[in-house]
């Protein structure tokens, strides 16, 4: 009973700091603020995360976990090319709808703590691009797609599917349209965003 109580917690404690980190970033947030919303004690909050930096990297951790092995799968099935940056660019933008935090906090993060990123690695189920790499070569040399860097590919797909969350204050503005719609356009970029890549390396 005391672990189960001390698991819920620890939930608690994650699912508090999730929505204040989400608000109000980083720097903006506050352990009290974070354990009134969990519902404990600032002593309490203390005892399981000394720190709000170590409270930032295991709700990151908690997200990234999540997210990690769907990516990796992915990256890492038998589908075909096309296939796989389509699925790539749906898992990724229906996460991130869900986790519109996570986005920011690797850019926060990795601004701040480069090394950070060496942790994560570490994890089991950690996205790999072997086997992308082997098919983006196999698909150059039957004439599938035009020449182009395995890694520059994924590059690609990341920058398209990451940057509208990072930068959704500006891209809004410019634009000219409110959140509703704004997230109408998120949705639809699951499908525009495979079909643009997949249009501009096919042969």
């Amino acid at each position: 009973m005391a672990k189960e109580k001390s698991d819920n917690t620890e939930i608690e404690i994650l699912n508090a700091a999730k929505e204040i980190f989400q608000q109000k970033g980083m720097d903006g947030a506050r352990m009290q603020e974070i354990a009134d919303k969990a519902k404990i004690n600032k002593a309490l909050l203390h005892y399981y995360y000394r720190s709000k930096q170590l409270l930032f990297e295991a709700v990151f951790k908690s997200a990234f976990a999540l997210l990690a092995p769907q990516l990796n799968k992915v990256l890492n099935d038998d589908s075909d090319l096309f296939d796989k940056i389509r699925k790539f660019t749906d898992s990724y933008i229906s996460f991130v709808i869900k986790n519109p935090y996570l986005p920011n906090f690797v850019i926060q993060e990795l601004n701040k703590n480069p090394e950070f990123i060496q942790k994560l690695r570490l994890q089991e189920n950690f996205p790999s691009i072997t086997t992308f790499k082997l098919q983006v070569s196999d698909a150059i040399e039957k004439k599938i797609i035009i020449p182009i860097q395995a890694e520059q590919l994924f590059i690609n797909i990341m920058s398209l599917n990451v940057f509208p969350f990072i930068a959704e204050p500006l891209l809004t503005a410019l634009i000219n349209v409110d959140k509703k719609k704004y997230n109408e356009i998120i949705q639809n970029r699951k499908i525009d965003v495979a079909n643009f890549i997949i249009n501009a390396i096919k042969i």
